[in-house]
């Protein structure tokens, strides 16, 4: 039987995101408020420089002030926290987000954890992961709320199926594996340490790659028909997933790039807009 494989373009689905966005602000601004994220880039590392230059274009095309606050490589974890608390009690900032990773000597949960729950739009926080997990939480994770948002995009149940997740991140695998279970998936969170990893995704009917190693899941794993959605961005623009041989049996599939990444952008700026709106309510 031949699958006709069709691409989950995450490109389009930004695109729609961030069309909504532009009225939404557009109204907030008649309001005289202007969301505002706030982006802490600890030292200097040069990929981290490079995200948090495009975060800061994404917000500027939709109407989001966007502001970065760089700290040097040596700072402390109390200088950190202190930066943090300020921004919490500044009523002109509506979204924090500190950019992953932090130097060594940094105790970054603790940095994570001080963000206030409401500015929490990257979705890091202990307490916001809690109120993902059991379903009212506001402000998931990006990443997965950008794979939860392209399913959606185009249909795709997650209710009755079994969803194969590698990768147990906090702010990843974790968190999508219980946004999947409570829309009713059954779910196998797996990961690089899985004892026969081939065997669970071949049982897989949505396939959730987060595991951050190049072409680790193989495309002949993939059962004929199954979702594949690759959260993994490897240096060469390649995915977690060995993407031609996977997008042979699969029925969709998101590239990489131009799948997930773009989703996790636009997410991030729906979540700030929504952190500004609830301050007008």
């Amino acid at each position: 039987m031949t699958i006709e494989t069709k691409i989950l373009d995450g490109k389009a689905v930004a695109n729609r995101i961030k069309e909504d966005l532009k009225t939404r602000v557009a109204s907030l601004k008649e309001k005289e408020v202007t969301p505002s994220l706030v982006t802490i880039l600890v030292g200097d590392d040069p990929s981290s420089e490079t995200y948090v230059r495009m975060k800061g274009n994404a917000c500027e095309r939709v109407g989001i002030t966007s502001k970065k606050i760089h700290l040097p490589e040596d700072t402390t974890t109390e200088t950190l926290v202190q930066t943090i608390e300020e921004l919490n009690n500044d009523t002109s900032v509506h979204g924090i987000l500190l950019q992953h990773p932090v130097p060594s000597q940094v105790d970054e949960r603790l940095a994570f954890e001080t963000i206030a729950i409401e500015k929490d739009v990257d979705g890091v926080t202990s307490a916001g992961y809690g109120q993902t997990a059991l379903g009212f939480g506001t402000f998931p994770s990006c990443t997965p709320a950008a794979i939860m948002k392209i399913m959606e995009e185009y249909d795709i149940q997650a209710e009755g199926k079994h969803a194969v997740v590698v990768g147990r991140s906090p702010i990843l695998g974790k968190p999508v594996s219980a946004l999947l279970l409570n829309q009713n998936a059954t779910v196998t969170t797996c990961h690089s340490r899985t004892a026969d990893l081939a065997s669970h995704v071949r049982q897989a009917d949505i396939v959730i790659a987060a595991v951050g190693k190049p072409e680790f899941i193989k495309g002949d794993w993939v059962k004929e028909g199954a979702v594949v959605l690759d959260a993994g961005y490897n240096k060469g623009n390649i995915g977690d997933v060995e993407y031609e041989a996977a997008a042979r049996k699969s029925s969709y599939i998101t590239p990489v790039p131009g799948g997930v990444g773009p989703v996790t952008i636009a997410m991030l700026l729906k979540h700030t807009v929504i952190a500004a709106e609830k301050t007008v309510r």
